[in-house]
């Protein structure tokens, strides 16, 4: 059977949770690995796995006649330059979210990609996650009716690191952009219209990087659904993630995943665990279904579960968001064509 040939690029945290899954997989090899920082760390780290080579050259991966397809997990200002070059060699990508910053850039990746005739996935994890599958199956399906209203929390245990937070893009492209995903995943429907409001109530380096760390953003689908979306930085109870669809014949509502289902009741109170307390823990499995669906589309030659569309489309999203935070109203995403060629400052 064939084997597809990996390359990797970028060795952080996400690019070795993706290194491992795919060594799980039995028709898959890793054949090299490139960091900017590469050295005898991530040698000694890709020993350990077989990985035989590492560099500080992406180039030496992209233009590597014996590597299929790569995963680009680098940093997202390179996301661009790198899917174009990877598809211009006939090479299949897996590429973190965002795609980009500019939805223009983005835009232009996708052409290209669309040119070479290759695959491009887009790491929305959570589609993969059993919980929202369950949501996405039972509104397609017609179990709960059309859909009315769509809640989606999603908040996370501690904020990131202050030089974290000046690169991150912002709350709505670094943090709700996986949620403005997921309402299009769970409703099948486009979203029109988006009105976002947000406040620095956690820690004031945010405000500094002219970003907030709490925000409720209200969506109008193209179906006449509503949505509202909730972020936070801070949940001192652990990684708070739900969802709830409200249609004409019903509702769905899934709530956290725990370590354990223990409840204990005594005099003083009925306790269990807090929530999985970090996304690594609370999505593990669906990071390994995401790269095996991935694979499985280029083993034989299936449509992608989350394609480069996708990514582009809750990008729109995210910058509605942050243009309707700026301007204090809703933004319709047919607006943005226009808005985007004013001067304002969107990153």
């Amino acid at each position: 059977m064939k084997t597809i040939r990996i390359g990797i690029i970028g060795a952080g945290r996400i690019g070795k949770i993706h290194a491992d899954n795919l060594l799980r997989l039995p028709q898959t090899e890793i054949v090299a690995i490139s960091d900017l920082f590469a050295g005898p760390e991530l040698e000694a780290w890709a020993a350990a796995r077989g990985i035989r080579h590492t560099t500080k050259q992406t180039n030496e991966i992209i233009a590597n006649p014996d590597i299929d397809a790569v995963f680009i997990c680098s940093s997202t200002d390179t996301h661009v330059p790198l899917i174009i070059q990877a598809a211009q060699a006939g090479k299949h990508i897996f590429c973190e979210k965002p795609v980009s910053m500019d939805i223009v850039q983005t835009a232009e990746a996708i052409e290209a990609v669309r040119q070479a005739r290759v695959k491009l996935q887009i790491g929305f994890n959570r589609r993969f996650d059993h919980n929202f599958k369950r949501v996405r199956e039972l509104v397609q399906n017609g179990t709960v009716g059309s859909p009315h209203i769509v809640k989606i929390t999603s908040r996370d245990p501690n904020p990131p690191h202050p030089d974290y937070v000046k690169v991150s893009g912002g709350i709505f492209m670094d943090m709700m952009i996986h949620d403005f995903d997921m309402a299009r995943f769970v409703t099948g429907s486009e979203v029109e219209e988006v009105f976002a409001q947000g406040g620095v109530l956690i820690d004031p380096v945010f405000a500094d990087h002219g970003d907030v760390d709490t925000a409720i953003v209200t969506l109008r689908f193209s179906n006449g659904a509503l949505g509202v979306i909730d972020n936070s930085r801070k949940a001192v109870y652990g990684y708070d993630q739900r969802v709830e669809v409200f249609g004409s014949k019903g509702s769905v509502a899934i709530h956290n995943d725990h370590p354990n289902t223990a409840e204990i009741s005594t005099a003083e109170g009925i306790m269990r665990d807090k929530p999985m307390n970090f996304f690594l823990e609370r999505y593990n499995d669906a990071y390994i279904e995401e790269t095996q669906q991935f694979i499985e589309s280029l083993l034989e030659d299936k449509p992608l579960a989350v394609e480069g569309n996708d990514g582009l489309q809750a990008e729109k999203i995210a910058l509605a968001a942050k243009l309707s935070s700026q301007l204090n109203r809703p933004v319709k995403i047919g607006e943005i064509p226009e808005l985007y060629n004013q001067t304002l400052e969107l990153a």
